[in-house]
């Protein structure tokens, strides 16, 4: 059984900066495309980030890029998504999904998502 445990979600100023986690058991996750993805409140989830497995190809959307880096640290199977420069906008829950196929865009590409992370940036 895999899970995805997804932490360091938490309120912060715009300008600031938040480091989530998201830690796997049940799969090595250095050999798997992992994502980021993130719904505010009313609207769609929406795609952040992602990284392939081995060498660890990144891939990020456009309101993000130069601000959020993606990275994997094997030894703790865990996939962190560093947030800098942070906006009122990037205010969601925040989930770390497990990808198997298809578009990295779709939400149908992922079977195993995380229970997400609250991350909320004022003013």
């Amino acid at each position: 059984q895999v899970q995805l445990i997804e932490s360091g979600g938490g309120l912060v100023q715009a300008g600031e900066s938040l480091r989530l986690s998201c830690v796997a058991s049940g799969r090595t996750l250095s050999t798997y495309r992992m994502a980021w993805v993130r719904q505010a409140p009313g609207l769609e989830r929406e795609f952040v980030a992602t990284i392939s497995g081995y060498p660890g190809f990144t891939l990020y959307a456009d309101s993000v890029k130069g601000r959020f880096t993606i990275s994997r640290d094997s030894a703790k199977n865990t996939v962190y998504l560093q947030m800098k420069s942070l906006k009122r906008e990037d205010t969601a829950v925040y989930y770390c999904g497990s990808y198997y196929g298809g578009s990295v865009y779709s939400d149908g590409s992922y079977n195993y998502w995380g229970q997400g992370t609250q991350v909320t940036v004022s003013a």
